[in-house]
């Protein structure tokens, strides 16, 4: 299989916990004949940074329609800009780059903690939205998204030496690839409206922290703790009794604690398995390297 940074359109944002290192793997557990087949609808409930959605709408173009969605409404006006209205996007991102680029360290700081305070009040439009989005993603320290109990983006600048904001050739690609996409924003649960026997779901949700310092705080201020996985559950329970087939990812507890079988026991009616993946599971450089992440599926005729 091609790497995603060979395809022409990937994903335009870095992205905590993006799944571009496990696609290998996320093929694996897809149907066999996922490319011959026909009318198949691909749903992304938690669609992120976009990895596996770029990477399946290239590997299989048989899939001719697809549905994304997320909570977080920034990024999925990100989306919306990048598909309707690439080329203002990339006008108002060179902007920015040029006003950025040249400045010294300390400027920079400044430059961007004022276009930090901008995003989060809210008073721009879609696709200065969409454009802070990505500057702040591109600017801010280890690309994270973290929001407070507010609601607001409150992650550091970081310090990058010629950082990459208007990336003109992906974003066009992206936008290509996103008229094949209806995209939402709202809570998962409203995607079950296309479950049936000729859907394929990809669910890769906010993990469940190993470690106290791996909770960050949250990518949405709501979180998603244990009932909400739970929730999630119930959910994939319900789109397979349509004939739906769902492939979903999650941190594996027993990394940390080798008798925590919580995802073995939420998810017993359906195939899970252990894969490799790099991630940072503690605050400390020790704690990033190879760790195991679960596969859960319910597509019987995987490769």
């Amino acid at each position: 299989m091609k790497r995603l940074d060979t395809y022409p359109a990937r994903p335009f944002i870095k992205w905590v916990g993006g799944k571009t290192q496990l696609l290998d793997d996320i093929k694996k557990s897809l149907p066999r004949d996922l490319s011959q087949r026909v009318g198949i609808t691909y749903v992304e409930p938690f669609v992120g940074g976009g990895a596996v959605l770029f990477w399946i709408l290239q590997e299989y173009p048989n899939i001719t329609r697809a549905i994304i969605n997320d909570i977080n409404a920034e990024l999925i006006c990100t989306y919306r800009v990048i598909k309707h209205d690439v080329e203002d996007l990339i006008s108002e991102l060179s902007r920015i780059q040029n006003e950025y680029i040249p400045l010294n360290e300390i400027d920079r700081k400044e430059y961007f903690l004022a276009q930090r305070k901008r995003f989060n009040e809210g008073n721009t439009s879609k696709v200065e939205t969409a454009a802070l989005f990505i500057f702040l993603n591109r600017t801010c320290f280890n690309g994270l998204y973290r929001v407070n109990s507010k609601g607001e983006f409150n992650v550091p600048h970081g310090k990058y030496a010629n950082p990459k904001i208007c990336d003109a050739e992906t974003l066009r690609a992206d936008s290509a690839i996103l008229q094949r996409v209806e995209i939402l924003c709202g809570d998962f649960a409203q995607t079950g409206k296309y479950a049936d026997g000729n859907a394929l779901y990809y669910f890769d949700p906010p993990y469940r922290p190993l470690t106290e310092t791996s909770a960050f705080t949250s990518y949405a201020k709501d979180g998603f703790d244990d009932a909400e996985q739970t929730r999630l559950r119930d959910f994939c329970e319900q789109i397979a009794t349509r004939n739906s087939l769902f492939v979903a990812s999650n941190s594996d507890p027993q990394n940390v604690d080798k008798g925590d079988d919580f995802f073995d026991h939420l998810y017993n009616s359906f195939s899970i398995k252990r894969v490799s993946a790099t991630r940072m599971i503690n605050s400390k450089g020790n704690g990033r390297g190879a760790v195991s992440e679960i596969m859960i599926s319910n597509v019987a005729n995987a490769y």
